[in-house]
């Protein structure tokens, strides 16, 4: 088992050595070119081994065909357009998925494929989310050194000139939670609540099968390089049952596990791994892992915070943090951390439909589950003593006494976030922020002034009517209304999400500077969302809705008390209202379907609004009737 290889890095990607390697490993089956399509899915297709080395060359240099049916491009890759090409990225590192269930005879190690990173290519034009993430990459470098090579001060401030820089470094990193359960065993929803309100899974000991499975997880992410730097309990979780034979049942907990950063390209590849890694870990152990933003209601989701970073290395192999100041008991960020935020703040309506883009990402998404639902910063109290406010969109983490930690971590996303995308959006919208802070000439403390601007202020960037910082806790300081009257009303669909494409059109031209996203690709990005938003409402929530509402029954006799008459009232009420049609009246759920059927989204999504209110409303109503019985 020692003879496996995991990655192998781009140094190595000549067909000479790549030959020598297959052939020295013939574990290795299988080649799949990995790419990332609009909706965030990854292509795996298994080629044998031999067709591979055989056709080398062609192979690395054009890649496959196949055509827009395998891959969500709509409006791309049309019927009559179909054919799309997956081109290797030969500057990736490339690794090597274990079947850990096949063994190969030759060699007696787990089957192999080798999954190489790669492009999506139509028409001559990269069109998927690894290309989409590569251009912003690319243009935000070319756009920070033309910035710093105009103004020579900014460089000088932070003691380099622009002929000692070598290359601009973005780093990214992305943490991942999951929630872990043993299959076939439901939820008990009322005990996952009480635990999680009286803190009994916070970081505790982890034990069983779950601790075996997160143990040799880290050890298999450090064979891959990753190198990964914790896991942990989560806030949700119950304790587990042991049955009389000494087996543990009724798993159901909730992890982390984080591991260290890299260029934004590696990242999100790296996320991908990860999250397969674990998923075939913990599924060979008997247990089923979930990254769904909210897969059990009432209790905590799953986040997925990214952390974004700039530097630059010069030529003399020294690292300097771009958002870091010169003084770090003296300013929060420099000039250029001053703007990349304030870039992500102003055009974060464009941010979020990358975001959250799914139904199940708006459930996460609700006060008093640490998930951010205004656009909001906070910059960590005092200079001198950083603080941690969870309650906010993005925060600043800063180290007084490492410079080079300082970075900002955007909480919004979830596991299922299409961090190609999302990192892209952030990006062009922090170069666009950095390049109005450098040009306004103002100080770190006048920047700071302005990203601590009230209601009513106006400023050289960010909107008038709006304020930016808290350091409180957002959820506990503000009512409702005084966020939204603060920080904006925040979308609660995917349909209102895509909107802000609509209402927001300059800041969409953001997303656009430098042809990273195009016409093009925003409307197939809105067109796969729009599908697979009005497609579940369709297939899967109303149906879903439909079966629970049923099984809220009668409990009570006729000559029980008049309160379990007067709560089942109330909870019949709102059964009809969501789902029974009358002679003269329809149901929501009627309502809801024909406004879907009929195009009209608009209708449709403040239905769904509805739904989901009277839903909630239905749940608590039977959960005080039904508590009322003997």
């Amino acid at each position: 088992m020692n003879n496996k290889i995991y990655t192998i890095k781009p140094d190595y990607h000549t067909k000479e050595v790549l030959t020598k390697i297959l052939n020295e490993h013939p574990e290795i089956k299988f080649v799949s070119l990995m790419g990332i399509d609009i909706g965030g899915n990854g292509t795996d297709e298994k080629i044998p081994i031999k067709l591979f080395l055989d056709d080398m060359d062609n192979m690395l240099r054009y890649g496959i065909q196949t055509d827009g049916s395998s891959v969500e491009l709509q409006g791309i890759a049309i019927l009559n357009n179909a054919r799309v090409d997956l081109v290797p990225d030969i500057n990736s590192t490339w690794f090597v998925d274990y079947n850990n269930e096949y063994f190969c005879d030759e060699s007696n190690l787990p089957i192999g494929t080798l999954k190489i990173p790669s492009f999506l290519v139509h028409n001559r034009k990269e069109v998927c989310s690894r290309s989409i993430l590569k251009r912003s990459t690319e243009n935000f470098k070319n756009k920070l050194k033309s910035l710093l090579y105009d103004n020579p001060q900014i460089c000088k401030k932070y003691g380099f000139s622009y002929e000692d820089i070598q290359e601009v470094s973005l780093t990214s990193a992305t943490e991942l939670e999951m929630w872990v359960q043993t299959p076939e065993q439901n939820a008990d929803l009322e005990a996952l609540s009480a635990s999680q309100t009286l803190k009994e899974q916070y970081w505790k000991r982890t034990m069983g099968t779950v601790r075996t499975v997160i143990e040799k997880s880290i050890i298999e992410l450090e064979k891959y390089g990753l190198e990964p730097e914790m896991a942990h309990k989560e806030v949700g979780g119950i304790t587990n049952t042991i049955d009389s034979s000494g087996k543990i049942t009724h798993v159901m907990e909730q992890l982390e596990i984080d591991w260290k950063y890299s260029n934004p390209l590696q990242a999100a590849d790296n996320e991908i791994l990860v999250r397969e890694l674990l998923e075939d870990m913990f599924r060979i152990h008997g247990l089923v892992v979930s990254f769904k933003a909210k897969p059990l209601e009432g209790v905590a989701g799953n986040g997925e915070h990214v952390h974004l970073g700039v530097a630059i290395k010069t030529k003399a192999g020294k690292r300097i943090n771009l958002f870091a100041p010169k003084d770090m008991k003296e300013d929060y960020l420099s000039e250029i951390g001053y703007g990349a935020l304030m870039g992500i703040l102003k055009n974060y309506e464009v941010i979020n439909p990358f975001v959250t883009a799914t139904n199940d990402a708006f459930n996460r998404l609700k006060p008093g589950f640490e998930a951010p639902v205004c656009i909001v910063t906070s910059l960590g109290g005092t200079k001198e003593s950083p603080t941690r406010n969870r309650s906010v969109l993005i925060g600043l983490i800063r180290d007084i006494d490492n410079p080079l930690a300082t970075r900002f971590e955007l909480r919004s996303p979830n596991p299922y976030s299409n961090t190609y995308l999302v990192m892209s959006a952030c990006f062009q919208a922090m170069i666009d922020g950095i390049s109005s802070a450098i040009k306004s000439g103002l100080s770190t403390e006048e920047l700071e002034k302005q990203i601590s601007k009230k209601t009513g202020e106006s400023s050289f960037y960010l909107s008038k009517d709006r304020e930016y910082r808290s350091e409180e806790d957002v959820f506990e300081h503000y009512t409702e209304e005084e966020r939204e009257a603060l920080y904006g009303k925040a979308p609660s669909t995917v349909w209102e999400n895509l909107e802000a494409f609509n209402k927001c059109e300059d800041k969409q031209r953001v997303l656009k500077d430098g042809a990273v996203f195009t016409d093009d690709i925003i409307n197939s990005f809105v067109q796969v969302t729009k599908e697979k938003w009005l497609n579940e409402l369709k297939v899967r929530i109303i149906p879903s809705s439909i079966d629970i509402i049923r099984g809220f029954a009668k409990l009570h006799r006729d000559a029980d008390c008049d309160l379990d008459v007067i709560n089942w009232e109330n909870v019949v009420f709102l059964k009809t209202k969501l789902m029974k049609d009358t002679l003269h009246k329809k149901s929501v759920f009627t309502k809801l379907v024909e406004a879907l059927n009929s195009k009209d989204y608009s209708s449709a999504s403040e239905l769904q609004k509805q739904m989901n209110e009277k839903m909630t409303e239905l749940r608590l109503a039977y959960g005080a009737y039904k508590r009322n019985i003997f």
